[in-house]
């Protein structure tokens, strides 16, 4: 895959269709706009906006006319973007991987787009967009919330076992400063179903199980169904939607009705990810028919939210207080984990139900800065007391840690 110099070995969290995933279609399956996956997902259309979006990337770039041909196809005004180099080194780079399969170009440009199609759909205004670049997610999370963004993107990650817990603590500490600033962190869950690409059958990705980061799992959707992102049935190790346990950081007491596990458990909500039923998007001078992952509904999240206002802080007991905002994903799975009624380790409390989830967090003057994340423990929780491990007995086949096998570029 295309190299990157951050110090941990985080990837992109996008998949291309194939064609061998395109010939094994499913009747009903196809693509999607962002502003019809939205419309599927009752999107509000009055959202009062005004939250700035922050996006982390690690490698790659964007460029202007992909950005207007994009908004162009779907009667959309272009979002204003700023790049901002978070350590002094990394920025906006193009069109340096052209070719690859893991072009990173590819998981700037479904950034950028579904992040802003999803606030203009709910707000009837164009986004505005800040791309955090940086060899390091947490400096550039610190960097945005010093900047005071409103809610963060981020669809990079590794593996729990791949972190030094240092790097796992300054990550945890930089999630949790952001929202007590009034940030909201979302980050994809990875796109290789329970071992995230690693020996073991069971592994998480980091940073999604930061407790304060919003982990993001993927679904496949059609007009009619909708259940776990899964495209190779019965395998441990394939393209489907992160999930499990942490090894890391402990059970946490506001995911109210969650299985039981050795540790949190990941992802908390869930959205489109299954390149089969994916998002139409602009690459490289392109359209590009079918591109998911997790890293697709991170930003989805975020633009949506973003549309909410400013300053929403740490939603995510909240969310789990409220899970009838949400459809319940109830068929498939990951590889060790099946889907069941309520919360599981495949697709968290599910996929976003847009209007419960706005009625929640917008008062009804309209302010979209009422504070409705910070309930339920709200910003209280010290970094320090989130990362600790519970001193308990993990379940007979518990996840070890395991190396991520990566390509090479």
């Amino acid at each position: 895959m295309a190299k990157t110099t951050t110090k941990i070995p985080c990837k992109p969290y996008f998949k291309l269709r194939s064609r061998q995933m395109t010939a094994k279609a499913a009747s009903g399956e196809h693509t999607w706009t962002v502003p019809a996956l939205c419309a599927a997902y009752n999107w509000p259309t009055n959202a009062p906006g005004g939250g700035v979006i922050a996006i982390v990337e690690l490698n790659g770039g964007w460029v202007q006319s992909d950005v207007d041909s994009f908004f162009q196809s779907i009667n959309q005004p272009s979002p204003q973007i700023t790049d901002v180099s978070a350590d002094g080194q990394t920025n906006n780079n193009p069109n340096q991987y052209l070719g690859q399969q893991d072009d990173p170009d590819y998981e700037v440009a479904l950034d950028i787009q579904v992040a802003g199609a999803a606030y203009y759909v709910a707000t009837g205004k164009p986004a505005t967009i800040r791309m955090y670049w940086s060899q390091d997610i947490a400096t550039a999370v610190n960097a945005a919330t010093k900047d005071g963004c409103d809610v963060c993107s981020i669809s990079w990650g590794a593996d729990e076992a791949l972190w030094a817990a240092s790097d796992l603590q300054n990550m945890e500490a930089a999630a949790t400063a952001a929202t007590q600033a009034g940030m909201a962190v979302f980050a994809a869950s990875g796109d290789n179903d329970s071992s995230d690409g690693g020996p073991n059958p069971a592994n998480v990705d980091a940073p999604s199980s930061c407790p304060h980061a919003v982990g993001c799992g993927g679904t496949s959707k059609t007009d009619t169904t909708e259940t776990v992102w899964n495209n190779d049935p019965g395998q441990t190790s394939g393209e489907g939607t992160g999930g499990g346990f942490s090894t890391v950081f402990p059970v946490q007491p506001w995911q109210a009705g969650a299985p039981n596990g050795p540790g949190r458990m990941v992802p908390d909500v869930a959205g489109d990810a299954d390149p089969n039923t994916g998002y139409n998007v602009f690459v490289h001078g392109q359209p590009v028919i079918g591109e998911g992952g997790t890293s697709a509904v991170a930003p989805l999240y975020s633009g949506l939210f973003a549309s909410f206002g400013t300053k929403l802080g740490w939603i995510t007991p909240t969310l789990w207080q409220n899970q009838l905002c949400f459809n319940d994903i109830t068929q498939g799975d990951n590889g060790a984990y099946r889907a069941s009624p309520g919360p599981d380790p495949c697709t968290g409390l599910g996929s976003p139900i847009g209007t419960k989830l706005m009625a929640l967090f917008v008062s009804s003057g309209g302010s979209g800065n009422s504070g409705g994340g910070n309930t339920g423990g709200g910003n209280s929780a010290p970094a320090s007391q989130a990362r600790l491990p519970k001193k308990s007995p993990a379940k007979k086949g518990s996840p070890a840690k395991s190396y991520l096998k990566r390509k090479k570029k």
